[in-house]
């Protein structure tokens, strides 16, 4: 037996397992591996030991063919490819594909273009893509020649009888889904799970979490929004997910220094340069992870008081932290605190 804790931490979510079975029971299962460049981690409850090694298999496999399209790390990957080419024809993608640009073009037109899948070639100026960091800060014309390169109005989602295409009107257009491959991995392992038979699981990659029905002890799922430290153990918020999912953007662990500034990886479409303002970390409750993936995001790219605005306009379920002088205040929606566990 184990006292409740924190058996897992991404992306400034922390994952709890109530006191129950510990992870070679027959009861509850802890699998977990690497992918798109993080961690995956699936936790089962009421699945027997003997299908673990064959459910490790399949989830790693569901991973990997999930990053050979949404890769922009791997230059043979769907997503690069459709990159590399500088033809404005359309080009037929996967129903994956199609599903993950329609919904970034949805929050994006929503976010008034703050969730932008487009900001490849800013990502990449800046330092947080493939290509190498800058050795000086990019220069007001390098950003706005990256800036030249994107926009979601140039991205078109094109569907059709016999199948799916995208296609872009600028040849130099580069799409990047680092912002949702988590959010859509992680529905995609929930899937995975349903089809197996399984419907007592807690999945995540990365920093996207989604549960369905309850743990080993009958009890629901439970994850922590971490406080924007690097104490990991540092929990600001307990959540039960009552079956949906959950993805939190931060300003705070991904970043470097250049010419003696902080560098946030959370680029603004808009002035095509790193945030600076004081929203420090965005959570997100959605239906699916793919949903909370995407408007954490977004959020994070607004800031404090537009986030809000928009958090309330559209009836989100969001959890915000800002950086006031030398503390952090927290601001929560009505359709969050329904999830919020109580101190007891």
């Amino acid at each position: 037996m184990m006292n409740n804790k924190i058996n897992l931490l991404v992306a400034g979510i922390a994952i709890f397992l109530l006191a129950g079975c510990d992870s070679h029971s027959s009861q509850q299962l802890i699998m977990e591996g690497k992918t798109m460049g993080t961690v995956w981690r699936v936790t089962v409850a009421g699945v027997d030991n003997t299908r673990k090694a064959a459910l490790q298999q399949a989830i790693q496999q569901r991973l990997d063919a999930d990053d050979a399209e949404l890769s922009t790390w791997k230059p043979d990957s769907v997503l690069s490819r459709f990159n590399q080419t500088r033809s404005t024809a359309p080009q037929p993608v996967s129903d994956n594909m199609a599903d993950i640009v329609t919904q970034a073009l949805r929050i994006g037109a929503k976010t008034a273009g703050a969730m932008d899948i487009t900001v490849g070639p800013l990502v990449n100026l800046w330092g947080f893509g493939p290509d190498k960091q800058p050795v000086h800060t990019p220069d007001k014309a390098q950003i706005e020649a990256a800036k030249a390169q994107t926009g979601l109005q140039h991205l078109h989602v094109i569907q059709g009888v016999n199948g799916q295409w995208l296609q872009k009107d600028l040849p130099d257009l580069y799409v990047d889904l680092s912002t949702m491959g988590e959010g859509f991995a992680t529905d995609h392992l929930a899937r995975l799970m349903e089809q197996q038979g399984i419907n007592n699981y807690l999945v995540s990659v990365g920093g996207a979490v989604l549960s369905r029905g309850r743990n080993a002890n009958n009890q629901p799922w439970r994850v922590a929004i971490q406080k924007p430290t690097d104490r990991e153990s540092a929990v600001q918020a307990r959540v039960e997910l009552q079956g949906h999912g959950i993805s939190t953007s931060g300003s705070y662990r991904n970043y470097y220094e250049l010419d003696g500034k902080r560098i946030s990886h959370v680029i603004d479409p808009a002035s095509g340069r790193p945030i600076v303002h004081k929203l420090v970390s965005a959570t997100v409750i959605a239906p699916t992870a793919l949903e909370a993936d995407g408007w954490d995001t977004g959020l994070m790219v607004l800031g404090t008081e537009k986030a809000q605005s928009l958090v309330l306009k559209h009836h989100l379920a969001a959890y915000l932290i800002s950086k006031q002088g030398d503390k952090f205040v927290s601001w929560m929606s009505p359709q969050f605190a329904a999830f919020v566990i109580k101190p007891d």
